[in-house]
This record gives structure tokens, sequence and C-alpha cells, in this order.
């Protein structure tokens, strides 16, 4: 299982981060990858069930996140299956300045040889598409307020 993790802090109210990520087409906003939301349903946990599609390397794949956990204003984690499988974890804490967002993302490779082979550059792909999802959220957040 490949694990990437970064933080950032975005000027903003921890209500408002959380209002803004609740809502999954944002993610298509400032997920530079991700192409498609679609077939949003709501769950009894507070959660969502919603089918995506992501680009890699010029390849649309096809899969669903099923929010597991919708704490308010303090996490959002999702499952996520299909092709792409593994968990995406969104935490989030007050600081004096706004809010600290962190972005865990646990990722299965499939097969054991394709993944030693190719564990470094999907992690570099990875780390850079969460960087840039930080970023990005971080400046539409700024910007809107």
């Amino acid at each position: 299982m490949l694990t990437v993790s970064d933080s950032i802090e975005i000027d903003t109210d921890v209500e408002r981060v959380f209002e803004y990520l609740d809502d999954p087409y944002n993610h298509a906003e400032v997920t530079p990858s991700l192409s498609d939301v679609r077939d949003v349903e709501p769950l009894e946990n507070g959660g969502k069930r919603l089918a995506f599609t992501y680009q890699m390397a010029g390849i649309g794949l096809d899969g669903e996140l099923v929010q597991t956990v919708a704490e308010p204003n303090e996490r959002l984690t999702f499952d996520m299956r299909g092709r792409l499988e593994g968990e995406i974890d969104l935490a989030l804490e007050p600081t004096a300045d706004g809010t600290q967002l962190t972005y865990t993302g646990r990722y299965d490779l499939p097969g054991a040889v394709l993944s030693r082979v190719a564990e470094p550059f999907v992690r570099r792909y990875n780390e850079r598409e969460l960087q840039t999802t930080l970023e990005n959220t971080k400046n539409r957040l700024e910007v809107e307020e």
C-alpha cells in the first residue's frame, strides 16, 4: 500500500473549509486529475456515495467513493473502490489564523511486480497531485473570503 500525506494552512475558518470539502463537486475543481464527479447520493452516516473519473497518464479510471466518516468540521474519510482502490482522509484542525488541512491518501497498487516497479512513479505523481490539490483548495477558499 502506498501512502502519501501533506498539510496546508488555509486562512479560512474550519466550518467554511469543511462545507467546501463536503461538496464532492468541489473536489473536481481543485484536484487536477479528477475529471468527473457524478451520481452523488447521501448516506445515512451523513456522508455521500459517488462515482468519479480520474485521469492518469491519459487514461480515464472510473471508480466509486463511499464516505465512511463524516465528522463535521473535523474529518472526511472515503473508501475508494474500482480500478483505483484505497482510502482518502481529510482532517481539519482549527488554528489561530484559520484551518490546518491534512490530506492523506492510501492506495493499493495492483500486482506485486507492478507495485515494485511503478511505486516510485506513482508516489511522485501522487505527491505532486496532493500538493497541487492542497494549494488549489487554499487559493479557492482564500479568494472566496
